[in-house]
């Protein structure tokens, strides 16, 4: 959308969409990621979010958890404190695995976005994923330690630190669902639910699994929601065109799918919560309309040189033990180096 805009073949939803409804029926962060440059190097806004999905969620098998005691944690520093106890009653309390072919390592980047929204400003967040702010500088040092002292922490994670890289994405959760659980939290989209199932038939979602929201680390930066989702742009500008951009503004053309079920979420503040055919998808819903700022994946907001390339290795690198912290950085940012401005 970013290019489209660039080279002036969209037109400007700003001129075409109140903004005062946008700004009283989104989120402002669903409006800062899709204002962009267009082609007189002014801000315009390149599109409109529709349909989304969450990411800042930590799974957890609900029945087990409930069973074991613990509770939901409300900060990082609470989180910390169920991350020990886990390990003094014997279990690692991490699923994380980031094998995925030729994309292995997308789901680092996802909980590097994460903790860069927890521990910097948005003003960085948004240049970092424009390339402004350096993978090597203090801000993304930080977020990269951060993972650090939970993932090559050898208690934190089933399997210890080795079995990152190795293994699935998909499969990675599986052992939450063993009797008893081996590993108890996992963090990733509201998408990994079919994974759930799939691999571990009979599985329940508000029984046997259940989410919570990823706490914040820095309470400055408030309670900051990660997602993804599909927008739409305008190239053409007639009346039609103009009458379903508008449209798609609105809850009522996202509706159906909410009520058809199967992960779909609103971005729109006046989302009807009942129309969620799960207490979890209603509950993501309420979250992300109840966050203090909204930022979409990074990873996938960056040039692919960068977003799915020196990304993923420089991290699937660091992960494994083949490049230290400074070379893993400095091998993500050459990725810029590939990227025709």
């Amino acid at each position: 959308m970013a290019v489209y805009a660039r080279q002036g073949k969209l037109v400007d939803l700003n001129e075409v969409i109140n903004p005062d409804w946008l700004a009283e029926n989104y989120n402002q962060g669903f409006i800062d990621t899709n204002t962009v440059q267009g082609a007189d190097g002014q801000e315009m806004l390149g599109g409109i979010f529709n349909r989304i999905n969450f990411k800042s969620a930590v799974w957890y098998p609900k029945d087990d958890f409930e069973e074991a005691g613990y509770e939901i944690p409300e900060t990082w520093d609470e989180m910390t404190e169920l991350m020990d106890q886990i390990v003094a009653d014997g279990d690692a309390p991490w699923c994380i695995g980031i094998e995925s072919g030729g994309a292995t390592g997308w789901p680092a980047t996802d909980w590097i976005e994460d903790i860069m929204l927890r521990t910097t400003s948005l003003e960085n967040y948004d240049r970092w994923a424009r390339g402004e702010l350096e993978f090597t500088s203090p801000e993304v040092r930080n977020a990269f330690e951060v993972l650090t002292d939970i993932w090559f922490n050898e208690q934190y994670v089933y399997g210890g630190r080795q079995a990152i890289a190795t293994t699935n994405f998909g499969d990675a959760p599986n052992p939450m669902f063993q009797q008893p659980p081996r590993c108890w939290l996992h963090r990733q989209g509201n998408f990994i639910t079919t994974f759930f199932e799939d691999n571990n038939p009979g599985v329940t979602g508000g029984e046997d699994y259940d989410f919570f929201y990823l706490p914040p680390i820095d309470e400055q930066y408030g309670k900051p929601v990660l997602f993804a989702g599909d927008l739409f742009s305008m190239f053409n500008d007639r009346p039609e065109v103009r009458a379903v951009m508008q449209y798609l503004t609105t809850y009522e053309s996202v509706q159906p799918w909410i009520q058809r079920g199967g992960g779909a979420l609103s971005p729109h503040k006046n989302a009807n919560l009942e129309d969620y055919r799960s207490e979890i998808e209603r509950n993501m819903a309420e979250t992300i309309l109840t966050a203090t700022s909204a930022r979409f994946d990074a990873s996938d907001l960056m040039p692919a040189e960068v977003g799915s390339g020196s990304f993923w290795k420089g991290v699937t690198d660091y992960v494994s033990g083949s490049a230290n912290l400074d070379q893993a950085l400095e091998t993500i940012q050459s990725g810029w180096a590939n990227v025709q401005r």
